[in-house]
């Protein structure tokens, strides 16, 4: 080949041509795969694995009451039936598998895994104002009644009838005995902080309640009329 026919070859506007179908290939190839790249890795654990962190997760979903087998870190079909619950309740994509949306739904940090103290990212002030009206309003309750006021909380922000923020329901002229008396400021107990913790991570003992009370202290009658769905320690948790 003579020089001539490898200078035609080879010319500077064929060569930058050649550069640039492999750069716009690569980019191509590289965007269209990006997506599945990060499904897979999303793709965390599934039924079969085995771990730490399957041993935090069967804790937090039987503790919230979804699963109610044995806690043996091993992902079996009741961890799976647990984690599909779980993932429709909180409006998660439901197939049974814990990636990394429904890990974070759970509170696991799985960069930090220490099997027991694990928490969910939340808004530090949701989390203090919610943990001081359980405080004031269920302190001295079974921890799962506090969680359920806590849970009646979120039920609300998420309800047309209601303000669609912690702040707003918590509030609202009237919702709550705490703000009226005072108790809201009390000093705050850790049971509290945990029991906000909980109810911000999913956990809703209320069964979707949207009011609670004490039979013992209202003077509303109008509470009376409003369907019950349980009744936790002292308090009648209603629709």
């Amino acid at each position: 080949m003579t020089s001539e026919m490898l200078k035609r070859i080879f010319s500077p506007k064929k060569v930058l041509l050649y550069v640039l179908v492999i750069l716009v290939s690569y980019i191509a190839t590289t965007a269209y795969f990006a997506p599945y790249r990060k499904a897979a890795k999303a793709l965390t654990y599934y039924y079969g694995s085995r771990g730490d962190v399957i041993v935090e997760i069967q804790s937090r979903l039987k503790r919230w009451g979804y699963y109610t087998g044995t806690i043996d870190g091993v992902y079996g079909y009741q961890t799976f039936l647990a984690i599909k619950s779980f993932q429709e309740k909180n409006g998660l994509y439901v197939d049974g598998v814990a990636g990394n949306q429904t890990l974070v739904a759970l509170g696991i940090n799985i960069g930090n895994v220490s099997a027991t103290n694990t928490s969910r990212v939340v808004d530090n002030q949701d989390l203090t104002l919610l943990a001081r009206l359980i405080n004031g309003e269920a302190r001295g309750e079974p921890y799962e009644g506090q969680v359920a006021v806590g849970a009646v909380v979120l039920n609300r922000t998420r309800n047309p009838e209601f303000p669609h923020t912690v702040a707003g329901v918590i509030y609202q002229p009237g919702a709550f005995t705490a703000i009226v008396d005072g108790q809201i400021n009390v000093t705050l107990e850790q049971a509290s902080i945990n029991a906000a913790r909980d109810a911000l991570n999913g956990w809703d003992p209320s069964g979707g309640a949207i009011y609670y009370f004490n039979p013992a202290k209202t003077t509303n009658q109008w509470i009376w009329s409003r369907p019950l769905i349980k009744v936790i320690g002292k308090h009648r948790f209603c629709r």
